[in-house]
């Protein structure tokens, strides 16, 4: 281990080796140590007292908290939610419990001290006095469409997009770059005029997006609305400059632990430094310069680099003695920068190579299936990793492996919440209770809502977690003709009419002709209830659907539990969003998105169009399940998924190893993200800068990959891609060098 002295205080607290006044910077490759490290910290700084808080100022709270153990005094920062609930857990064991362990995200940490200290922040900015709201992405890209909506329409701003909605969502992107990059909203027109030139935009064109965004800010804060970028934008620019919140930090903290800070924002080195400039608080950070997985995507892992300078640096090896990448990461470096180089990979490194994609497709199952039954592999210590998962691809891979019984398990899945059947049915529920609602529906969504509503429950006693559910009592055919027959349709009360409606009902059978009467009484009743104003809200017709039809004593799959809380949590909180909205007087500036006139059906409606337009994905809390089969699946993600869980299995197969996105790392970098990096110099980013950059995100991509994976790599690799164009893209030189494993080998 090379420890490099860099900086010294004075007054230091020694433990054996250990310096506590000395703040410490671990640096190393994938899997080298370095959150072990940080945990071995944790417990020597505990254990020497640095837990507790030093004395407040304040006579009153020093008398209240003398002797005692405070809020926790480390302040304990992981890259994302799934980091911090493993740092959280190894932090609370290696002390079993004997100090209150706190992680947050950074973002986490600055939404939580921006509303802890929003009466600072009232006073500050002169705001309304009113408990903030925030708003989820999906809540905050509908309001500021509705906002711009006039601009959008105009033609004038020039923001690339196929869409309306794309062009939001990167209007808003900027405004979130320029926060956690500590960036006033006013420079951010001068940036993208000297930055962007893909785009042919007059400086009037740039100052009218900068107006945009101080728009939405002002209306944000005037309805004490909270996005993830005004957060930030708060945070850095108001809150880090006031002295007393100064003082508040540098009292209450006395040492710093955050893990994989090359994922941390800007600010986020804006706070450090502001703690670490008190001579009474010490950091450990530890930095993985393979990773940088959010490059692109609000990280400035060079600028966070910088805090090494003021702190003792330990270097950890480059790569983990237990994977590939010691071997092979250097050949498969040189072999991508210079294909002509002639190198020897190891039998480890193996290619699947096939004309089209769906034979791929099929043969990386096989493949799979005979390691699985061979005895030479576990499921679940394979990991299937992609640039990008299509619906074709994760279809085949799951059919294929479950049928032969090999269970297969998406990593943090992110499908429309539309997708589900069960939440198109509860949405084509809801326009047969509400009036005004009839153009939102057609015969086709009743019948397959008949067909939903009808599956009788399955008792929890048999059922297995992830049990197919059982057959509908209204098959798609009855379905239909129910459909056809007694669905009454009308753009204002549409609704299901008795079963005598149909002349030839007794031909449906008596489980189709109960299960159907029982939906239209309850739809006639929930609608009687609307009328007479005794349903406050659409969020409790779902919650009495649910309990009514779907859940009932049953056991769902883990999907369906997910997408129907992820709905009911969207519900709620639009349904909060649009309470407050109601509450404040309409203005001549905002009169389009101020709801305090609009009938609850307009909001309704426009609840439905936001789910149905695909905004919205299930990921409820929790996101991960907690059924032993998590962990004895074979793994399917993308690569950025995949890395941002720092996964690692023994077989990893390298899905469409010929993709062009391979050098993308599987994740689009938001629109002009590289203007937003400090270092950054106010020069064009021309194509060549976007080469290099993405040169130079492969070979981290490479390195850390290869450091994740232990005994056997395979690269999967077909001519043509899923729309028949040729794949060339920059792993190529890798399949081709690499060992072949036909289809003939695999079925011997």
């Amino acid at each position: 281990m090379n420890i490099v002295y860099c900086r010294w205080y004075s007054s230091r607290l020694t433990l054996g080796e250990l310096v506590v006044s000395d703040s410490i910077w671990i640096s190393g490759g994938t899997r080298t140590g370095k959150t072990t490290r940080l945990v071995t910290l944790f417990r020597q700084w505990v254990e020497a007292g640095w837990g507790r808080s030093r004395q407040l100022s304040s006579p009153i709270v020093r008398k209240k908290r003398r002797d005692r153990y405070q809020t926790p005094a480390l302040l304990i920062l992981a890259a994302n939610a799934d980091n911090r609930r493993e740092l959280t857990d190894r932090l609370t064991t290696t002390l079993q419990g004997r100090y209150p362990v706190r992680c947050q995200t950074p973002l986490g940490f600055f939404q939580d001290e921006v509303i802890l200290f929003w009466p600072l922040l009232i006073q500050r900015l002169n705001l309304r006095a009113q408990f903030p709201l925030r708003l989820r992405p999906e809540t905050e890209q509908d309001l500021a469409m509705q906002l711009w909506r006039p601009q959008l329409e105009s033609g004038l701003i020039q923001i690339p997009g196929t869409n309306e909605s794309v062009r939001v969502r990167r209007l808003l992107d900027l405004l979130q770059l320029a926060a956690l990059s500590g960036t006033r909203i006013e420079e951010i027109p001068r940036i993208l005029e000297q930055g962007v030139v893909e785009l042919e935009a007059t400086p009037d064109q740039w100052e009218l997006i900068g107006k945009l965004l101080l728009d939405w800010r002002r209306w944000c804060l005037d309805k004490g609305l909270l996005t993830y970028s005004l957060i930030c934008d708060l945070y850095w620019r108001e809150m880090l400059a006031d002295s007393t919140y100064q003082q508040y930090l540098t009292q209450r903290y006395r040492a710093i632990l955050a893990d994989d800070v090359d994922e941390y924002p800007a600010i986020a080195r804006d706070l450090f430094d502001l703690l670490l400039d008190d001579q009474g608080i010490v950091g450990a950070f530890t930095y993985n310069p393979q990773g940088q997985v959010r490059l692109g995507l609000n990280a400035d892992p060079d600028y966070l680099s910088g805090l090494s300078s003021r702190c003792q640096v330990e270097s950890l090896p480059p790569h983990p003695n237990d994977s590939l990448a010691d071997g092979l990461s250097p050949m498969a470096v040189d072999l991508l920068n210079d294909p002509m180089v002639l190198s020897d990979l190891p039998e480890s490194l193996q290619s699947l190579q096939t004309t089209s994609r769906a034979q791929l497709l099929r043969l990386t199952a096989e493949v799979i299936v005979e390691a699985v039954k061979s005895g030479q592999v576990e499921p679940g210590d394979i990991a299937i990793i992609a640039p990008g998962l299509d619906a074709i691809a994760r279809y085949t891979l799951t059919d294929i492996l479950t049928k032969q019984g090999i269970p297969i398990e998406p990593l943090n899945e992110q499908r429309p919440l539309i997708s589900s059947p069960l939440i198109q049915a509860l949405l084509t529920l809801l326009t047969l209770v509400y009036p005004g609602l009839g153009r939102l529906v057609d015969r086709e969504a009743i019948a397959q809502m008949l067909v939903v509503l009808s599956r009788p429950p399955e008792p929890v006693a048999t059922a297995e977690a992830d049990s197919p559910l059982p057959n509908p009592h209204i098959d798609p055919v009855r379905a239909g003709l129910l459909a056809d027959y007694c669905y009454s349709p009308d753009p204002e009360s549409p609704r299901l009419l008795p079963v005598e409606a149909f002349a030839r009902w007794d031909r449906l059978g008596h489980r189709a002709t109960t299960a159907y009467t029982q939906i239209q009484q309850w739809l006639e009743g929930q609608r009687e209830q609307q009328q007479q104003r005794l349903i406050p809200s659409c969020v409790v017709i779902l919650d009495r659907a649910i309990q009514k039809f779907l859940w009932n004593g049953s056991n769902l799959p883990y999907d369906q539990i997910s997408a129907l809380r992820e709905l009911m949590e969207t519900a709620q909180h639009y349904w909060e969003v649009d309470g407050r909205l109601r509450k404040i007087p309409a203005n001549t500036t905002d009169e389009e998105i101020a709801r305090g006139g609009t009938p609850p059906q307009a909001t309704i409606s426009q609840f439905i169009q936001l789910l149905r337009r695909g905004t919205v994905t299930a990921n409820s809390f929790p996101v991960r399940r907690l059924s032993a089969t998590a962990n004895s699946a074979v793994t399917l993600a993308t690569i950025f998924q995949y890395r941002a869980a720092r996964g690692y299995h023994r077989w990893h197969f390298w899905l469409d190893a010929g993709s062009h996105l391979w050098s993308q790392g599987g994740a689009a970098t938001l629109f002009a993200a590289p203007l937003f990096l400090k270092d950054w110099f106010g020069q064009p980013w021309t194509e060549a800068d976007k080469i290099k950059a993405d040169e130079e995100r492969l070979q981290r991509i490479l390195q850390d990959l290869l450091g994740r994976v232990r005994d056997r790599l395979y690269l999967c690799h077909s001519d043509l891609s899923v729309n028949g164009t040729e794949q060339t893209g920059p792993l190529l030189t890798l399949v081709h060098s690499s060992i072949e494993l036909t289809a003939q080998s695999v079925s011997h």
